[in-house]
């Protein structure tokens, strides 16, 4: 049992510890969550996909990532905007995605949306929501990471306010982790090192 402070996976590397309960996760942390992400259709499928995993478990979107992929065309918003209702209805009986209608509806409707901003704008206003990071305290436990922050709270209203959906301020808190807008690998975490 974890006392929320970084553990020692079998390599004994230090990470946090929600990261050491499966391979899948091992990898993601160490390669992806937290890292910089930058582009307008890397942001698009982060954001996508954090709205899809509301009210689930992460491990259950990241399994399924290559056939959400497959399922929206990459994530390429330009492709995204232009799907029609037969494609809504395929995104909808496709058993290797999440077929909740609100979510699907959402990120048919947010490509729609972006499609019409200059290329960059997603990128720009994102990252514009990122905290200065020497403001911070870095996290020791997971008791220190929190779900909601004002930075996120934000962040969800200028997305709404543009017009997004599903992009509440736990889901832009998510996305803000994911992306490396914010490090919150533990303290002693070996990632929050690198």
């Amino acid at each position: 049992m974890s006392d929320g402070t970084a553990i020692a996976g079998e390599d004994g590397a230090l990470r946090c510890p929600w990261a050491l309960s499966t391979p899948d996760y091992v990898t993601y942390h160490d390669e992806e969550w937290g890292r910089p992400v930058h582009g307008d259709d890397a942001l698009f499928e982060r954001l996508s996909l954090e709205a899809f995993q509301s009210g689930l478990s992460w491990i259950t979107i990241l399994r399924r990532r290559a056939t959400f992929r497959t399922a929206f065309a990459d994530f390429k918003i330009a492709s995204v905007a232009v799907f029609t209702d037969e494609d809504r209805e395929r995104l909808l009986a496709d058993p290797g995605i999440i077929r909740n209608r609100a979510k699907v509806d959402a990120t048919l409707a947010n490509a729609r949306v972006l499609a019409d901003w200059p290329s960059g704008d997603l990128d720009t206003l994102i990252w514009s929501h990122a905290p200065d990071p020497t403001t911070r305290p870095t996290p020791k436990t997971l008791a220190d990471v929190p779900a909601v922050t004002d930075e996120s709270t934000a962040l969800s209203k200028a997305l709404k306010k543009r017009g997004l959906r599903f992009v509440g301020p736990t889901t832009a808190y998510a996305l803000m982790q994911a992306c490396g807008l914010v490090n919150d690998h533990l303290e002693t975490c070996a990632s929050r090192l690198t």
